[in-house]
């Protein structure tokens, strides 16, 4: 019989549209709908994932859902009889009442339910994330990280890989649907980071949840070709003084330790609250490249000795039922020392063998400064919303380059990089429910950037870069929900201006006036199956590692920089989605095609200054497109096994010139993952997770497949309060970046870091645990209605 199902579901997601005319239920079946929303009784807020369950005389259950952000829910397709309703969430007592679906009485709304506190002694009782869980919503997919992830590793960037969609290479660079054009939010904010840098500083216990939106709509900044992924913090909200304690250590040549407390204080109408993590950690990649043509090796040998902390405090003052002001800040500061040795081995000629000794140590400070306030109008979801985000980032590079061997050409130079950025942000958003169906959303946004850049060094010449950048946007979207039908349109209007100035001379300026139009339409003919289709236009500006002139590293034969010249890319991308619930989890299908004008890429030329020497930097390639294929599910096939596993395919018809040389590719890439939860008793659990990457064909290089497994195992004690836990990563020692490509040079290499590790971690949660959660903001968790559906 599971045959048969699986069967049905296959044919149901490749032809859907055919079945979308057949969901429709018989004209001779009475069903019905239940409609209302739930509230805290006291407090007068919304409670969203309350769970709504409709059971029959026997308790079994009909049908069911969950609450949505606002509280509202609405069940549909239920058969004609008698029925018991009832509304439950943690901590609160259960609503229940009686309800009857006839011919004269099929759509019932039963209102505002206002749950109370639960008059039992909820001191002792905490809830925390055991397992990972994937949720699919309207415009985005919510990895909700729980403990099995965040053993893994001690930094974001080590635990990404872990997540579907997501690839991170050698050099923490990371893609979204195979493709490096994202944008990276931590708690819905911009930062003045590069991608590979922030998730190196991010520790994974500060981490509670990753949201992908692959197609953000007209309310969404429009950068970031391949979507936002959004890096959302611990914050608390618990009733009374409670927090949390994680500490762990991964170990293999060298070690890494990461820690993070979470407490809050909350009492009345305010809650404080604050996060702190460290991360310590020394890392040893490693690698070569062989040019196969001049028969020489480089070998590369880099020890990294990073410390980064993570401070995140603020709080929520509840004026009243329609005024909350809210304030924080994050606080990061990074140490870092690099320790790197480049050879060059000539394999018939030892003579002019060469070696590069690197000294790098750098120290950075970001720092985030938020106030948001909020006003609720008398009609609910009625409501204005002010937010200024200032984020101010201080870094400095202090690099000693000492060399050895060769011919004596090579001279010992220092360099010096002081960097500082500033990014303001006001927001200001409107929300207006025109009628119980239908909802309006205006909105005005201004990001002012300021960048300056001074470089010294003994060797080169001395010089000073500046990039300002001024963004203004409006946007407007309208939504309405027709029981089955869901649609909203949002188009969003954004003046750009960008100035460029090094060494005093301006050399590059560009004004730009830009619309972005977006589109979403879900189909839910049952309560079980849902379809989406979703169009957004999306524009990737050159970010400043793309186009800044000073050279960012080098080798004896490979430097790297920035191309001030680049034009932004813009892409126009279609996606559909469906989601299956089952019994035992869920499916999730989805589809996507983009199509990319002016394409930034890495090329590779020549750097006529050195001697078989390149120069690693940016262009815009010729126009592309992309299409891609994704499978998730969640499932549970008996009590004591369960897993998340994902499939992802994708393509993308890659044009560029390389050499004053036309080169044309189909690049495909696939990843499957799959993630095995073990329960053999009721507080000792077992981990098995798998990773497996397809080779994937480039413009200049072909990297090679690879995959890896990792392992582990946890046990609560102390009445679930404690944890410990153990994790074997890599254990055949197979994650390894193998390439080899003929452009410019005919050439193959591999690179590897420490990912055969051992992990032992521990953590504690204290305190009330009386969960009576008020949202802060939508923007805080980046929980925005983001489609505009209700």
């Amino acid at each position: 019989m599971k045959s048969i199902n699986q069967k049905a579901f296959a044919f149901l997601f490749l032809f859907s549209i055919f079945l979308l005319s057949s969901a429709q239920p018989s004209n001779e079946a009475i069903v019905g709908t239940i409609k209302g929303k739930v509230i805290d009784k006291n407090l007068k807020q919304p409670i969203p994932y309350a769970t709504i369950v409709i059971a029959d005389g026997a308790n079994k259950i009909i049908s069911g859902g969950i609450s949505t952000e606002n509280g509202d829910f609405l069940i549909t397709d239920i058969p004609k009889g008698n029925y018991t309703f009832k509304v439950q969430f943690i901590g609160y007592t259960t609503h229940s009442q009686p309800i009857e679906i006839s011919r004269k009485s099929k759509d019932i709304d039963v209102g505002t339910v206002a749950l109370e506190e639960s008059a039992e002694a909820l001191d002792d009782v905490t809830v925390v994330a055991e397992r990972t869980t994937i949720e699919q919503k309207i415009d985005r997919k919510v990895i909700n990280v729980g403990k099995d992830l965040t053993t893994t590793g001690g930094t974001a960037a080590e635990i990404m890989n872990n997540i579907p969609s997501i690839n991170v290479d050698q050099d923490g660079n990371i893609a979204l649907r195979g493709n490096e054009n994202v944008r990276i939010l931590i708690d819905g904010k911009p930062t003045n980071m590069s991608a590979s840098q922030l998730l190196k500083q991010i520790p994974s216990t500060s981490i509670k949840k990753i949201e992908l939106i692959t197609n953000p709509s007209a309310k969404y900044n429009p950068e970031g070709m391949s979507g936002i992924i959004n890096i959302v913090l611990h914050k608390n909200s618990n009733i009374g003084f409670n927090g949390n304690i994680n500490t762990g250590v991964n170990f293999d040549k060298n070690a890494r330790f990461n820690s993070s407390i979470d407490l809050n204080y909350r009492t009345g109408k305010v809650n404080v609250y604050g996060n702190y993590g460290a991360n310590a950690a020394k890392n040893l990649n490693a690698g070569f490249v062989l040019r196969e043509d001049q028969n020489y090796l480089t070998n590369f040998s880099f020890l990294d000795n990073n410390k980064s902390h993570l401070f995140k405090v603020g709080f929520d003052y509840y004026i009243n039922d329609q005024n909350t002001i809210s304030i924080y800040t994050n606080q990061n500061l990074f140490d870092g020392l690099v320790d790197g040795t480049t050879d060059i081995i000539f394999l018939n000629n030892d003579q002019n063998d060469l070696t590069q000794n690197l000294i790098s140590d750098s120290e950075n400070l970001g720092s985030t400064y938020n106030i948001d306030y909020k006003h609720d109008f008398k009609k609910e979801g009625h409501n204005i919303e002010l937010e200024i985000d200032y984020n101010v980032f201080e870094g400095d590079n202090d690099d000693q380059f000492n060399f050895s061997g060769g011919d004596g050409s090579f001279t010992n130079y220092n360099d010096l990089i002081d960097n500082e950025r500033q990014n303001t942000t006001i927001n200001l958003d409107y929300v207006n429910p025109i009628s119980e169906k239908a909802k309006l959303e205006l909105g005005y946004e201004t990001r002012l950037r300021r960048t300056d850049n001074i470089y010294q060094s003994t060797l080169f010449p001395d010089s000073e870069y500046t990039y300002d950048r001024d963004i203004h946007s409006l946007y407007a979207t309208y939504g309405k929900n027709n029981e089955k039908w869901s649609y909203q349109a949002g188009v969003r209007l954004e003046s750009y201006q960008v100035d460029a100035i090094f060494n005093g001379e301006k050399i590059f300026e560009d004004e730009i006036l830009t619309a972005y139009p977006s589109a979403y339409v879900t189909y839910t003919p049952a309560e079980k199956s849902t379809y989406q289709l979703s169009y957004s236009r999306r524009v990737d500006r050159p970010g400043l590692n793309q186009v800044n002139p000073i050279r960012e590293w080098s080798t004896p034969r490979i430097i790297s920089i920035g191309n001030p010249s680049l034009d932004p890319q813009f892409t126009n991308s279609i996606e559909a989605n469906y989601t299956r619930k089952i019994e035992g989890g869920s499916i999730t299908g989805g589809v996507f095609y983009r199509l990319i004008n002016d394409e930034i890429n890495l090329t590779l030329i020549e750097n006529p200054n050195v001697e078989e020497g390149q120069i690693l930097t940016f262009d815009n390639f010729d126009n592309n497109s992309a299409y891609g294929i994704e499978l998730s599910s969640n499932y549970r096939p008996t009590k004591w096994w369960n897993f998340n596993a994902s499939f992802d395919l994708y393509g993308q018809t890659v044009k560029g010139v390389v050499e004053n040389v036309s080169r044309e590719v189909d690049a495909v890439i696939y990843n499957f993952r799959i993630n095995n939860n073990f329960k053999a008793t009721k507080d000792l659990t077992f981990q098995i997770f798998g990773f497996y990457r397809g080779k994937q064909k480039g413009i200049q290089f072909d990297m090679k497949p690879f995959y890896f497994i990792n392992t582990g195992a946890r046990y609560n004690f102390l009445e679930g309060k404690g944890t410990a836990s153990i994790n074997f990563n890599d254990i055949f020692n197979t994650q390894r970046f193998r390439f080899d490509g003929d452009s410019p040079f005919p050439q193959n290499g591999r690179f590897q870091g420490e990912t055969q590790t051992v992990y032992l971690g521990f953590s504690y949660r204290f305190g009330s645990g009386k969960n009576r959660k008020v949202s802060r903001k939508r923007r805080d968790a980046n929980e925005k209605s983001g489609g505009g559906l209700l």
